[in-house]
């Protein structure tokens, strides 16, 4: 049995041009060796130029779609990302706490790359209340954290000092990513239970097409934690694997194109 293929679970909103969300999740997570499920939080009708509209999937639905995988085939990890209101954050809670999930990665998705909200303040406080506590991991980009913390991230001190926040009140590890920083993409791991903090050098590549990059990452920590990864080197590969993907090119839409998640796999195709 120890050499069965490694499940990961996503819960997220539907991208139909398929760059970020449960798309770019399945992508992640089968380039990098995992078995994928997913669970649909909402419909959008977005793609690289933006999003159009939104519709929910009702909470009901959503804990039967979570219970019908956990009761299955049971994931080695799960990851969390768009969420819109507080009625499905805390559906996602009750069951991840129910089942006893593990090795949880939530993305707290409040903002579109394009720029579109996707989270109501109710739901952002239902997060921090129920779902966050029960995560081994949260990766807030810049505007996120900012809203997390209320305070302004202006230099890679206030970085830190959110990072350290968040991880003290939330009681798990924090990865604040830094991409928004011009000229630089360095992310601080900070982890106040086990009383690690570091900073990860990032490359700053020169490739406009960054459609879906939080969710990239956060689906390949989850899928390198279900491999057996420690939490410090699953977020040091799968930074590299977000690089690659970004590297590699692709140049799709008329926006803020996707990433190539097939890089690797690309190579060996005949």
């Amino acid at each position: 049995m120890s050499d069965m293929i490694k499940t990961v679970l996503t819960i997220a909103g539907s991208d139909p041009s398929g760059g970020a969300g449960i798309q770019a999740d399945i992508k992640t997570m089968a380039a990098l060796g995992v078995y994928a499920m997913s669970a649909v939080t909402s419909l959008t009708a977005q793609n690289t130029m933006g999003v159009r509209g939104i519709s929910d999937v009702s909470p009901a639905f959503l804990q039967m779609q979570i219970d019908a995988v956990f009761e299955d085939i049971f994931p080695d990890a799960v990851k969390v990302g768009m969420v819109s209101s507080a009625e499905p954050a805390a559906v996602i809670a009750d069951r991840l706490k129910y089942f006893g999930a593990k090795n949880v990665v939530v993305d707290p998705v409040m903002v579109s790359t394009s720029g579109s909200s996707l989270a109501k303040d109710g739901c952002v406080k239902t997060m921090e209340e129920k779902l966050f506590p029960l995560a081994k991991l949260i990766t807030p980009n810049i505007p996120e954290a900012e809203r997390l913390w209320g305070k302004h991230i202006a230099r890679r001190e206030d970085m830190q000092k959110c990072a350290e926040y968040l991880s003290q009140k939330y009681g798990c590890a924090v990865l604040v990513k830094g991409g928004h920083f011009e000229g630089g993409a360095d992310d601080i791991l900070v982890c106040q239970k086990c009383k690690k903090e570091i900073w990860l050098s990032g490359e700053r590549i020169d490739n406009p097409n960054t459609h879906g990059t939080g969710c990239t990452l956060s689906s390949a920590i989850a899928s390198y934690l279900a491999r057996g990864e420690d939490l410090e080197e699953a977020v040091k590969k799968a930074k590299n694997y977000l690089t690659g993907a970004i590297k590699a090119g692709l140049d799709l839409g008329k926006g803020r194109g996707p990433l190539d998640h097939a890089y690797a796999l690309r190579k060996h195709i005949q």
